[in-house]
């Protein structure tokens, strides 16, 4: 477990909960057990999206996945294990009972089936197939983007953010989940897989619908550009000092790993 989540990784939907809570005036001692736990659900799912079983990947973060570092069952209860104890941190947050019981709802519900899991399965059923750019907007949706929408929302309830404000940044997180998906895309066929720390090239291998194969790479730059003004567009309406989200939104869109 700890050789999944704490090796390595960019930390960017823990992140996302302390920019948002502390935009908002959350306390860092708040915020601790969301944040941790969101990033444990994040582990659990790079775990098993590994598996030989899913996406057969041997390299992730500069290093050999879990299975291929341990063995594929030990990789199964692992991540089982990281996401059980997500709950349990989240459970245990020094916030109000009907708090907690939101945020274990919203977690829930990113990585379950409306969300993480739906995601994936998903994106097994597409490989060598065709999909719409409305499909591959659903399913990176779900994949990618419900985790990251949950991020924003887990640091905004921890804030107790009014509803238009929560509107606006869900709104952010929206244009932000699809931003880092389809920058993973660009990498996957740009990158190198030192500096990536996964296997380039894999998608194309895979014969997996992405943004660049739909689209094409200026296309896929292009529409990028266009969910950074979004993002940007969205914190405008919040009533706070966004600097951090804004330069979340930057890095989710130009970053090079």
């Amino acid at each position: 477990m700890a050789y999944a989540c704490l090796e390595g990784g960019k930390r960017v939907r823990p992140l996302l909960v302390y920019a948002t809570g502390t935009a908002l005036g959350a306390s860092e001692s708040v915020l601790d057990a969301p944040a941790a736990a969101v990033e444990l659900v994040h582990a659990y799912s790079l775990v098993h999206d590994d598996l030989p079983a899913m996406d057969d990947d041997a390299l992730r973060r500069c290093k050999p996945t879990v299975h291929v570092a341990f063995d594929e069952a030990t990789a199964i209860l692992a991540g089982d294990a990281l996401l059980t104890l997500a709950f349990e941190l989240l459970a245990a947050t020094e916030v109000e009972p009907a708090t907690a019981l939101r945020m274990i709802r919203t977690l829930a519900q990113a990585a379950g089936m409306q969300g993480m899991a739906a995601g994936q399965s998903i994106d097994l059923m597409a490989v060598g197939r065709t999909l719409s750019i409305e499909a591959l907007r659903t399913m990176h949706g779900a994949k990618t983007g419900a985790l990251i929408r949950a991020a924003v929302a887990l640091g905004a309830g921890a804030a107790a953010a009014d509803t238009a404000t929560v509107a606006a940044l869900d709104a952010y997180a929206d244009a932000l989940g699809l931003a880092f998906q389809i920058r993973d895309d660009i990498l996957d066929v740009e990158g190198e897989s030192g500096i990536i720390g996964k296997t380039a090239g894999k998608d194309a291998e895979r014969a997996k619908p992405t943004y660049p194969a739909l689209l094409g790479i200026d296309a896929s730059r292009a529409l990028l550009d266009e969910l950074v003004g979004r993002m940007h567009t969205a914190l405008d309406a919040v009533p706070a000092n966004t600097s951090e989200l804004a330069a979340l939104a930057e890095f989710a869109a130009r970053r090079s790993h």
